[in-house]
C-alpha cells in the first residue's frame, strides 16, 4: 500500500524548498531561461536535465507559471529549457535541445486552450492574450494532448510529466463542453506518465530529484498532488476512496453527479483521501493534493531573479504581458469556492501569503527599473483582500470539508482581519519611485465591509476612478447555486463605496461584473437583473457568458441538470437561442438588442416592461436603430450562405501553419 507525506508540524509545508531555494537563488542567470541550444551553450550547457513545453509565449515574470516553475529548478541547480508554442504538426521542436536527462515538462499554459480558443458560444476568438501580437493559430486545440504525444515520438523513454490548469482539472474524468460529452481522464488520452495537478512548484522539484537519484516514475507515485494510470494488471491502493467509473459518469448523468460530489469532497490536502476512477481495464488514481507552502517558501519562490519581461527573441507585445507586468502576487489560492471557479479547485482553499518584506523586495527591484512608470497596476491575487486571512483553529480546518468559508455564510472561524493587508499597501504606496498603488483583482465585498478602515484606505489611495467587483447575478437562487452573497451585500458595499469616496472629494465608480447563463438562470432570473441593473444606472459593456469549465461544480450542474450536493433539479439554458436572449436582457439598452430583449419579455408574459414606464426595459416601438441592426444582421446571413461566404467571414489563416490540421482558426465552429 502506497503512504502519502503526513502533515507537518507546522501546518504548512515547502520546508524542503525553502531551503533549497534560499541556498540556491545565487544559481539563477540573470538572463532568462534558454529557449533554443545556442542560448545554452552560452552557459556553458551541453545538454538539459527537463525541458519545458508551453502554450503561451514565455514570460519570464512569476505570473506565468512555466517562469515560476523553471526558475525553482534552475535555483535547485537543474539545467531548465523552454520550448515555447511549438509547431504541433512534427516533433521537431521538441528535439531542439537534443534528448532532456530527466523529463518533459508539458503545459497548454496559463489557460484550458479550448477556453483560450473558443468563446460560449463556441466560436473562434479573435485573439490570444497569451502570443506574440496577440495571434490566435499559435498552439492547437487540446494543447496537452497533442504535446504530450509529440514529446514520445521525440525521445521514446523520455518521461512525460503534465501540469497546469488544463491538466490539472482534467485529471479524472470530466464534461467537455466544446464536444458535449464526457471524456477520460487526460492521462490516458495524452499517455503522461504522470500529472501533476495544483500549485506545483514542491511537486516538481522532488519529480526533479528523484529521477535524478535513479528513481523511476512509478517510484513517484506517493507524491501529494499526483495523479496517474495503473496498467491493467497492477492492483489499485486498498486505502483509495472508489469513484463511479468512466463507463458509468458517461452513460449515468446521477453517477457524474455524484462522482463530482466525491471529488469535491475531498479537496482539503489535511483530510482527502485518495481517489481511484475505473476506465475501462485500467484504474486512473489520483492522490490527496500538496500541503499548502508555507510563508518563508512563498518568499524564497518570488525573491528568485525574474526578468519580469518576455524573452528577448519576441519582437511583438505580448497582451497579457502588458497587462500584468507592473503587478505584485501577494497572495495564492481562495475559500471562496464559487462553483463556476477554478481557482480553489487549482490553487487550494487555503490562503497562501507571502510576507511583507518580501512583497516590499519586489516593489524595490521593481522601482529600480527604468521602464518603470511608478504605477503599480495591482496588488493581490485570487482575491484582493483575502491577504493573511486563513482559519482561527488549525485542528477543526484539518478535519473541515466545507465547500467554502463564506457560504451560506461566513464561517466564525475564520480571521478575517484585514489589518496585515493595510500595512502592506500603506508601505507599498510610501516606496521611493511609486506613485501609485493600484487594486484590479476582484474584491470580495463581504469581507471588506467587515473592515472600515480597509474601505477608507481603498477608497483613498488605492482605486484609479473604477473599481471592478463581481456580484455575478442579482436572483436569490442563482447566487444560492453559484455560492455567492445575495444582492444586499453587493448593494451595501457599493453605498459604503461611494460614500467613503465622497469623503475623500473623489468621483469614483463600480463596475460590476454579472454571468448570463449560469445554472439556475432562467429567463424571470435575467428579467429581474436586468430590472435591477436599470434601477442602479449600471451598463455593463461587456456580457460574461457562462462557460462550463472542466471540473467546477457548475459545470456538473449544466451537464447533469442537477445541484451535485442535493441533486436537486436546476435549470440550465442551454440552446444557443436561450443563451441569446440571456445575453440582450443583460444589454437591454442597447439598440441591436431591441428585438431579442422583447421576444424575452413576451415570452416570459413580461408585457408590463415594454413601454415608457420607469422600469420598462424597451419602448413599445423598436427604435431605428434596432430596425437597422435588423436588417444588417439579416444580409450578413444572406451572404454566408454564398458560395465562399462562410470563409470570408471566418477565413483566418494562419501565417504559420497549415490550416485543416489542429487548432483551425479557419473553421467556421469546432465539431460537437
Amino acid at each position: 500500500m502506497l503512504e502519502l507525506p503526513v502533515v507537518s508540524e507546522s501546518h504548512f509545508g515547502g520546508d524542503a524548498l525553502r531551503e533549497t531555494l534560499r541556498s540556491g537563488a545565487s544559481r539563477c542567470d540573470a538572463r532568462p531561461l534558454p529557449m533554443s541550444m545556442t542560448e545554452a551553450a552560452a552557459r556553458g550547457w551541453d545538454e538539459l536535465d527537463v525541458v519545458f513545453v508551453t502554450g503561451d509565449a514565455y514570460i519570464d515574470h512569476p505570473s506565468f507559471a512555466m517562469a515560476l516553475l523553471g526558475r525553482v529548478l534552475e535555483a535547485a541547480g537543474f539545467r531548465v529549457g523552454i520550448v515555447s508554442q511549438p509547431d504541433w504538426h512534427s516533433c521537431e521542436d521538441w528535439k531542439r535541445f537534443g534528448r532532456p536527462r530527466l523529463f518533459f515538462a508539458v503545459s497548454a499554459g496559463n489557460m484550458d486552450s479550448m477556453i483560450n480558443h473558443y468563446t460560449a458560444n463556441r466560436k473562434v476568438r479573435n485573439a490570444d492574450a497569451y502570443s506574440p501580437g496577440g495571434r490566435i493559430g499559435l498552439r492547437p486545440d487540446r494543447a496537452t494532448l497533442s504535446y504530450c504525444q509529440r514529446a514520445r515520438e521525440a525521445y521514446r523513454g523520455v518521461p512525460v510529466i503534465a501540469g497546469g490548469v488544463e491538466a490539472s482539472l482534467r485529471r479524472l474524468a470530466h464534461y467537455d463542453y466544446w464536444s458535449d460529452k464526457v471524456r477520460r481522464s487526460i492521462i490516458l488520452d495524452a499517455k503522461a506518465d504522470l500529472v501533476a495537478f495544483g500549485m506545483g512548484e514542491e511537486t516538481i522539484l522532488e519529480i526533479a530529484r528523484r529521477l535524478d537519484a535513479g528513481q523511476t516514475v512509478q517510484d513517484l507515485r506517493d507524491l501529494r498532488g499526483i495523479a496517474y494510470a495503473l496498467g491493467a494488471s497492477e492492483e489499485v491502493p486498498g486505502d483509495a476512496l472508489a469513484l463511479p467509473g468512466f463507463e458509468d459518469v458517461s452513460t449515468d448523468k446521477l453517477a457524474f453527479a455524484e462522482a463530482t460530489k466525491m471529488i469535491h469532497n475531498e479537496t482539503n490536502p489535511w483530510n482527502a483521501r485518495r481517489l481511484v476512477q475505473q476506465h475501462g481495464t485500467q484504474a486512473v488514481v489520483a492522490n490527496a493534493p500538496s500541503i499548502p507552502i508555507s510563508q518563508p517558501a512563498m518568499d524564497a519562490i518570488y525573491d528568485l531573479p525574474f526578468t519580469r519581461k518576455p524573452h528577448p527573441s519576441y519582437t511583438e507585445s505580448i497582451p497579457a504581458h502588458e497587462m500584468i507586468k507592473d503587478s505584485v502576487t501577494i497572495m495564492r489560492g481562495c475559500f471562496g469556492g464559487c462553483t463556476f471557479c477554478s481557482i480553489t479547485t487549482h490553487q487550494g482553499r487555503t490562503i497562501q501569503s507571502r510576507s511583507k518584506d518580501s512583497i516590499l523586495r519586489e516593489i524595490d527591484r521593481m522601482a529600480a527599473d527604468p521602464e518603470f512608470k511608478g504605477v503599480i497596476s495591482d496588488i493581490g491575487g485570487p482575491t484582493a483582500n483575502m491577504y493573511q486571512m486563513k482559519c482561527t483553529r488549525p485542528e477543526v480546518e484539518e478535519v473541515c470539508r466545507r465547500q467554502s468559508c463564506v457560504h451560506p455564510s461566513i464561517c466564525k472561524l475564520l480571521g478575517t482581519d484585514h489589518g496585515p493587508l493595510i500595512e502592506v499597501m500603506r508601505e507599498a504606496r510610501e516606496k521611493p519611485g511609486v506613485r501609485k498603488v493600484l487594486v484590479a483583482s476582484g474584491i470580495r465585498m463581504d469581507l471588506a465591509r467587515r473592515s472600515p478602515e480597509y474601505m477608507r484606505e481603498l477608497t483613498r489611495h488605492h482605486v484609479g476612478g473604477l473599481l471592478k467587483v463581481a456580484p455575478e447575478h442579482s436572483d436569490a437562487n442563482v447566487l444560492n447555486l453559484m455560492r455567492k452573497p445575495a444582492t444586499d451585500d453587493f448593494e451595501r458595499f457599493t453605498e459604503t463605496f461611494l460614500d467613503e469616496s465622497e469623503k475623500a472629494g473623489k468621483t469614483q465608480h463600480i463596475v460590476p461584473y454579472f454571468i448570463a447563463s449560469h445554472p439556475g438562470s432562467d429567463l424571470d432570473a435575467m428579467i429581474d437583473l436586468a430590472i435591477f441593473l436599470k434601477r442602479n444606472g449600471y451598463r455593463p459593456d461587456q456580457v460574461q457568458d457562462f462557460i462550463p469549465a472542466p471540473f467546477d461544480v457548475a459545470t456538473a450542474m449544466y451537464y447533469t441538470e442537477v445541484n451535485p450536493f442535493t441533486k436537486e433539479p436546476v435549470y440550465i439554458a442551454k440552446h444557443l437561442r436561450d443563451r441569446k436572449l440571456q445575453r440582450a436582457l443583460m444589454q437591454f439598452f442597447k439598440p441591436e438588442n431591441y428585438f431579442e430583449v422583447r421576444k424575452a419579455l413576451e415570452q416570459t408574459g413580461r408585457l408590463d416592461l415594454i413601454g415608457n414606464g420607469c422600469d420598462c426595459l424597451i419602448p413599445s416601438k423598436p427604435p431605428r436603430e434596432a430596425i437597422e441592426a435588423r436588417r444588417d444582421a439579416a444580409n450578413r446571413d444572406i451572404k454566408s450562405e454564398r458560395p465562399g461566404g462562410s470563409k470570408a467571414r471566418h477565413g483566418r489563416k494562419s501565417s504559420r501553419f497549415a490550416p485543416g490540421k489542429g487548432y483551425r482558426p479557419d473553421r467556421k465552429r469546432p465539431k460537437k
